[in-house]
């Protein structure tokens, strides 16, 4: 799943950065609203992790940004205001759940995953081609009876061509689906990875290069 945290706090935001990223999500991490809008209409996150008092804009109008531009992404809002006005305000803009700081980490991973599971457009969790079959929800992949055990940008890597169906997946999609912000888009991190999934995969290789274009399942 990939969240998104946006807090101006920038050892909060690392602490629950890495948290979440534990937990196999993609995580970016953002500081100001302005970011996040934009951010968000680039990478359509499923949750947003949103600080409400937030510089350069505000975390209220974040929030009403991502109701308007018809974000699917679930919004889960970080306050320090606890008075039940404050929070059913906040759940009037649009916000799909609330946390008041200081919070338990453990509350905060699984609000995220309960939002995640309540995303409006739910893609399917059990991939198959030919004779590999991905289980998003288990993590598991397999190719035929044979278990193939992936390390996670493997599995994200499989994951996105998987549903891409045959069509071909960039790497610069592949950067922008399975790795976050702090990937550096010049090194040879995407073909190391798709080296190591073919030999975890074995023959014959599923996997496609198309030069100057990406990869494809064949």
């Amino acid at each position: 799943m990939r969240v998104l945290v946006v807090e101006d706090d920038l050892t909060l935001a690392e602490l629950i950065a890495d948290g979440l990223r534990e937990q196999d999500h993609i995580v970016d991490v953002l500081h100001d609203g302005a970011s996040a809008i934009e951010r968000a209409a680039l990478i359509g996150p499923d949750v947003v992790v949103l600080d409400r008092d937030l510089p350069v804009v505000h975390g209220d109008e974040v929030c009403r940004a991502l109701v308007r531009n018809s974000s699917e992404a679930r919004v889960l809002m970080l306050t320090a205001a606890a008075s039940v006005d404050s929070r059913v305000e906040g759940l009037g803009l649009g916000a799909d759940d609330y946390l008041v700081k200081p919070f338990a980490f453990a509350e905060l991973v699984a609000r995220v995953a309960a939002l995640g599971r309540r995303a409006p457009t739910r893609r399917p969790t059990l991939l198959r081609h030919a004779d590999l079959t991905v289980d998003i929800g288990r993590h598991e992949v397999r190719r035929g009876d044979r278990y193939i055990h992936l390390s996670r940008k493997e599995f994200g890597v499989l994951e996105q061509l998987m549903r891409a169906q045959g069509e071909i997946v960039s790497a610069e999609q592949l950067l922008d689906r399975v790795w976050d912000e702090h990937a550096d888009p010049f090194t040879t991190t995407i073909r190391t990875t798709v080296k190591t999934l073919r030999q975890k995969l074995g023959p014959p290789d599923p996997i496609t290069t198309v030069v100057g274009r990406g990869y494809r399942l064949s």
